[in-house]
């Protein structure tokens, strides 16, 4: 326990401190490729084990005064042990459970207004839940059971926070994107035009370029290395490379630009 509230609270120091210069789209985008590490890394360590139904399922454990699957224990579990410590006070976390955490323990940190009072409380983790349980799972772990269900749910819940992290970091870029260049933004806002938004924020060669590099990283960082003489051998990978593009170019960059729409349509408020 002691080394759980050890690492929230690194978290926290070190998110505070990323915060504690001015917003540039240069500290953005060296953000977000940082995060593209941890997240592959998160799967990685996921995939490790089968799927482990049993830990999804409502009917393999009780727990007193609580009605949920393992997994959905450990997470809220999990998330009020980090909000004692906290770590839901950055503007850079958002709780997969907000009605379930208690008060922060920690003395208060006065982080720099970066983000437009009014999109702060945006909140998309019910879709990033939906997708990675129901969509993206699948794809990188493989069918079976070998009953590390804990130890399971626990490396879900380190992705879902990554993913989550990564994607609500769409407040800020869109808030270092509308103070460079607010005149083309607030006409579009002004009309609720969402369409209009969500055009001015897409970069297609950015994206692609993006889908190739987090590809690249996962076959760098993924894959199975021997010391043998395997040169003629084909490399493999604990997660499929694809697998990690697919996920940024189908999910994380536009779940991303949804994050983006919705607190764009609130910055004038």
């Amino acid at each position: 326990m002691f080394l759980v509230v050890l690492i929230v609270v690194v978290l926290v120091v070190e998110n505070k401190m990323a915060l504690a210069g001015d917003l540039t789209l240069d500290l953005v985008r060296d953000s977000l490729i940082r995060q593209e590490d941890t997240i592959i890394f998160c799967l990685i360590e996921r995939a490790k084990h089968p799927l482990n139904a049993p830990a999804y399922d409502q009917s393999y454990a009780s727990f007193p005064g609580f009605s949920g699957s393992l997994l959905q224990y450990i997470v809220q579990q999990s998330e009020a042990m980090q909000a004692t410590a906290g770590r839901y006070e950055n503007p850079e976390e958002s709780p997969f459970f907000p009605d379930k955490l208690p008060h922060s323990f920690v003395p208060p940190f006065k982080y720099p207004q970066v983000l437009h009072p009014a999109g702060t409380s945006i909140n998309k983790n019910k879709i990033i839940w939906d997708m990675y349980f129901n969509q993206l799972l699948p794809l990188f772990v493989a069918e079976g059971d070998d009953g590390n269900y804990a130890s399971t749910a626990t490396s879900d819940l380190a992705c879902l926070q990554a993913l989550s992290r990564r994607i609500h970091y769409g407040k800020f870029v869109a808030e270092v994107k509308f103070r460079d260049a607010p005149h083309e933004y607030e006409l579009a806002i002004r009309a609720k035009d969402r369409d209009a938004l969500m055009n001015l924020l897409t970069y297609e060669n950015v994206e692609q370029m993006v889908k190739k590099r987090v590809e690249k990283k996962a076959m760098v960082l993924g894959q199975e290395v021997s010391l043998g003489n395997d040169g003629d051998k084909q490399a493999r990978f604990k997660v499929d490379p694809s697998v990690v593009s697919r996920l940024y170019g189908d999910w994380i960059m536009p779940f991303t630009k949804l994050v983006q729409v919705e607190y764009l349509l609130r910055r004038l408020d």
